[in-house]
């Protein structure tokens, strides 16, 4: 029976948005499709975990065109995600997408998604001091060098849907990503919004939504489609935090410019980030779309439902 079925390519699927997409196939027993899990550790306890669940899992590089390739074979689709926060180097993530474009060219897939984000540089260009230029040629670098790449699968003639995600919500439960305690006792979730909306969502529901989209088939070709469980203001969020957690969570609203001083690893291309979000709201959430994703997934989360499985998990 499973010789029968589809084989869906799925690369990071050990990762967040990779986990989704192969667990929300292997837990349908009627699915048309199986999972290739693409890892560069079978040996890890996610990739035996995916193994114990009836996923086919497969070492590859994709720094290696060749590795690409092999890891496609007979596949009917694949699910391509770059991993720019292991190195920051938009160069490497472009390079990577024109390995996974030119091997699914070549290994004739039917259907491939690849997770992308906008390349802000349409919207802000490089001469424009508004937000300053990074890494000598982006904006945001961590988006930039995945929307030029977009261009890529189309030149390469693949059937592809563009799945933009949103902002995770996990990353409130990272060391120093959610609400802070400030001399007052009180809790601080800072962020550069201003009042603007942020499209936000849990991270599982992205691979549950790139799992709607495969099996929605060609309808999907060509299409950009962004995916969020809610569109929420700082004081949104930290009002709802502050209900799921019992303690008192303020928004903090800082400048672009404050949240790119604060010297972590990436702070630069954070700031750079949320400062687009605030700027664009509208062309981030009018892609975004809450209702299409809950027809692509209708298991689709609000923050409040996230919360009510996550709020203990946050570092308070």
């Amino acid at each position: 029976m499973m010789s029968q079925k589809k084989i869906i390519a799925v690369f990071g699927a050990t990762g967040a948005q990779g986990g989704g997409l192969a667990k929300a196939i292997l837990h349908d027993k009627n699915s048309e499709f199986s999972v290739r899990a693409i890892t560069r550790n079978p040996d890890s306890g996610k990739a035996k975990a995916l193994a114990g669940m009836g996923a086919e899992v497969v070492a590859a590089d994709v720094d290696n065109p060749q590795s690409v390739r092999q890891a496609l074979e007979g596949a009917y689709g694949a699910y391509f995600v770059t991993f720019f926060w292991d190195h920051f180097s938009p160069e490497k993530e472009y390079e990577q997408a024109a390995n996974m474009a030119k091997a699914a060219k070549e290994a004739g897939l039917q259907h491939v998604i690849w997770s992308t984000l906008e390349d802000t540089r349409k919207w802000v260009p490089l001469d424009d001091d508004r937000m300053p230029t990074l890494q000598g040629k982006y904006k945001v670098p961590h988006f930039d060098a995945k929307g030029e790449a977009d261009d890529l699968f189309a030149q390469a003639g693949v059937p592809t849907t563009y799945l933009r995600a949103s902002f995770y919500w996990e990353n409130l439960l990272a060391p120093g990503g959610g609400p802070q305690p400030g001399p007052d006792g009180k809790y601080y979730l800072t962020l550069p919004l201003d009042d603007k909306k942020m499209a936000g969502v849990a991270a599982e529901d992205i691979g549950r939504c790139a799992y709607g989209i495969f099996k929605a088939g060609p309808a999907m070709f060509g299409k950009t489609v962004g995916v969020a469980g809610e569109h929420l203001t700082g004081t949104e969020m930290a009002a709802a935090l502050s209900k799921a957690t019992g303690k008192e969570v303020l928004f903090n609203n800082v400048t672009p410019a404050t949240f790119r001083s604060f010297g972590f690893p990436g702070a630069d291309d954070l700031g750079n980030m949320f400062q687009f979000y605030r700027d664009f709201d509208d062309v981030c959430n009018s892609v975004r779309d809450v209702g299409f994703s809950k027809q692509l997934n209708p298991e689709l989360q609000d923050f409040n439902a996230w919360l009510s499985e996550n709020a203990g998990r946050i570092p308070l």
